[in-house]
């Protein structure tokens, strides 16, 4: 009879209850996207796709030049991009979430819930890919360098290091729909998948926030410093490819002018902090931000005018 393989315990009560929770929560509010989401309603006309102030070029001198229809494209492509760098960052988490618990008890409500995370990170790569669709865009994605990249991310990327990463993209995604949800004005099918997708995502935020906050502690110095600037530049790598390039020609732009004003657009950095504010505070509570690390993150837009508190930067 073969004997069983060895597993790593998964025996702490508090990590076993919040799995329960989450299980329990899942069950009584889990969606469909192929069914929950109305995909024959038609577009409406002159409706904007994301808030008009959170799309890259709003404020800037080449947005004042622009058509109203011109405006109302770019958001369009823009949600199609981050849609697609959507799917591809919950492809790199779901074989993150597979290796966690490839040594773990199968029969331990952590590891179950993390099998129902994967199944609902399917269903939103789904949702996502048809919205894209619907919205007759381009497969934008995060172009070949993150792609690339990403590949070393999933494969060693463990432990404290994995759910950390996996907040960059979860936290900063939450934020964003939940202001897309609450205005009326945006379409409606980009208004229905945020909601869907913001829902089940704060469940895996929970998740992710309580691996990270019991592991962080017993960091050694190495092993911090190695994910701090692992964090820093999945942070760099995400943030920079939410909106392709191939946005702006889609809407009849010189391309290279449009990325160059975007990049530099003081609007656009405010968005990106605003989106990232949760992330960035919860990342100095556990001491993950400092070292090296600290350009790339700057580099990224995502910690605006804030700064590791001095403390935690020497942990």
């Amino acid at each position: 009879m073969p004997t069983p393989h060895p597993t790593v315990s998964d025996s702490g009560t508090d990590r076993e209850r919040v799995a329960e929770r989450l299980l329990a929560a899942s069950h009584a509010h889990a969606f469909d996207p192929i069914t929950d989401v109305d995909w024959d309603a038609p577009l409406v006309d002159g409706a904007y796709f994301l808030p008009a102030h959170r799309v890259s070029l709003y404020g800037t001198p080449l947005w004042e030049r622009m058509s109203e229809r011109q405006r109302v494209d770019l958001s369009r492509h823009e949600v199609a991009s981050m849609a697609s760098v959507g799917i591809w960052f919950e492809v790199v988490l779901m074989q993150l979430l597979i290796r966690h618990v490839y040594d773990r008890p199968l029969t331990s409500r952590h590891v179950q819930y993390a099998f129902m995370e994967i199944a609902e990170e399917c269903r939103h790569s789904t949702m996502f890919g048809r919205l894209i669709d619907k919205l007759e865009c381009p497969e934008y994605g995060p172009g070949p360098y993150a792609h690339m990249a990403a590949r070393a991310m999933k494969t060693f990327g463990s432990g404290v290091q994995a759910f950390a990463m996996a907040l960059i993209a979860e936290e900063v995604l939450d934020t964003m729909q939940r202001e897309m949800t609450a205005d009326e004005s945006l379409q409606p099918i980009t208004r229905q998948t945020a909601r869907i997708h913001v829902i089940e995502e704060a469940r895996h935020v929970r998740y992710a926030r309580d691996e990270v906050a019991r592991g962080a502690p017993h960091l050694s110095r190495a092993e911090r410093a190695i994910t701090r600037l692992a964090l820093a530049r999945a942070a760099h790598i995400i943030a920079t490819r939410l909106v392709h390039p191939g946005v702006y020609a889609a809407v009849g732009l010189d391309s290279a002018e449009a990325y160059r004003a975007a990049r530099a657009n003081p609007h656009r950095l405010d968005t990106l902090a605003h989106w990232s504010r949760r992330l960035i505070g919860f990342y100095d509570e556990q001491g993950l931000l400092g070292g090296p690390g600290l350009r790339l993150w700057r580099a990224s837009g995502l910690m605006g005018r804030q700064e590791p508190s001095p403390a935690r930067r020497r942990v």
